[in-house]
């Protein structure tokens, strides 16, 4: 028989056991006023990256950002979703899948693997020297480790080529094409088989942007262009803009591969419609399209991803590796080609 007291007991248990789900549930519920204020921006970047609106300065270096800002997205995703409100958390889902179709495909492989194993190799490496300070020795241990067929230079200066001649460059890659000067504007190629200089392939806008035609065993001659447009800083970016532009388009009737610092990413709309013209990130096919590559040998990593190496469509993409060089503030990308047979 139950006493008053147990009577009593049970009651009170009862109310409580009641009260603890629904007091769970007030804790836990996150308001959608403030769901909403951490939604919004999120899906503005999205819309903004999807539709390509970075115009100026401020916006088109932001978007360098939106890998981390993809990442980012699901916490508001989350808050949504404890909201219990269907208008908000689908607002965030839209928005972190929207970020991350953007974004994801470049950490995977993509492409043919029977095109990246076939066809005649190709070894490119490109690195900006910053102003030439790259030290030399560790710029010639990593010629001599992957074996570049051809090194695409920026911020090459005088003084830097002096000094890549003195560490052996030239034993290894004796064709060039050099345009250096005392500033960021100096650039040059260097083969291991012949080039053939282009002068009138394009306009370049910005700093020198050489271009060879090189002959290589086995397959046709290989349009190499040196790329290095102005930063988009400021007005610059109206230039960097139009040098991207005038960028020469993919040809049936030839190779091209373009190497060098774009200062882009290829969240700018207009790196976007340059790699539309016909060509492949050879970094984002080999699954390493968000290794940053810049800046380094500072406090901060590397952040952003504004090195490429561009390939014609047709061209299949082994492997792609970035490495550090002491005294720059890029990283040199290597990428490891498969050119396609003759027809």
């Amino acid at each position: 028989m139950r006493t008053a007291a147990d009577r009593g007991t049970g009651r009170v248990g009862s109310v409580g056991s009641a009260a603890a789900p629904s007091a769970r549930r007030r804790r836990w519920k996150v308001p959608k006023t403030f769901a909403w204020a951490t939604v919004t921006p999120f899906a503005a970047w999205a819309v903004a990256r999807v539709a390509g609106l970075e115009r100026d300065s401020l916006t088109t270096q932001l978007m360098t950002g939106t890998p981390y800002v993809a990442a980012a997205s699901l916490v508001p995703l989350l808050l949504s979703a404890l909201t219990r409100n269907r208008a908000v958390t689908a607002v965030a889902l839209v928005t972190t899948a929207a970020l991350g179709l953007s974004v994801l495909p470049r950490a995977f492989r993509s492409g043919d693997p029977a095109v990246a194993a076939a066809g005649t190799p190709l070894r490119v490496l490109t690195l900006n020297t910053l102003f030439g300070r790259a030290e030399p020795d560790a710029v010639m241990d990593l010629v001599r480790r992957l074996d570049p067929d051809v090194f695409s230079t920026q911020e090459l200066t005088p003084g830097m080529v002096k000094d890549l001649r003195a560490a052996g460059l030239e034993e290894i890659l004796p064709y060039q094409v050099l345009e250096p000067e005392w500033s960021a504007g100096g650039s040059g190629l260097y083969a291991r088989y012949p080039l053939t200089p282009r002068k009138d392939l394009f306009e370049a806008i910005g700093h020198n942007m050489p271009a060879a035609l090189m002959t290589v065993p086995g397959t046709k001659p290989v349009e190499i262009v040196d790329v290095h447009p102005f930063p988009p800083l400021g007005r610059q970016v109206y230039d960097w803009t139009a040098a991207l532009e005038a960028l020469p388009s993919a040809a049936p009737d030839t190779i091209r591969i373009l190497a060098g610092d774009f200062n882009a990413s290829l969240d700018h709309a207009a790196m976007r419609r340059f790699l539309s013209r016909g060509y492949q990130d050879a970094a984002a096919v080999a699954g390493e399209g968000l290794t940053p590559t810049w800046p380094v040998n500072r406090r901060v990593p590397a952040l952003i991803t504004i090195d490429h190496i561009v390939v014609d469509r047709r061209v299949g993409v082994d492997a792609v590796s970035v490495h550090t060089v002491p005294g720059t503030d890029h990283r040199a990308v290597f990428a490891d080609l498969r050119l396609p047979s003759p027809s």
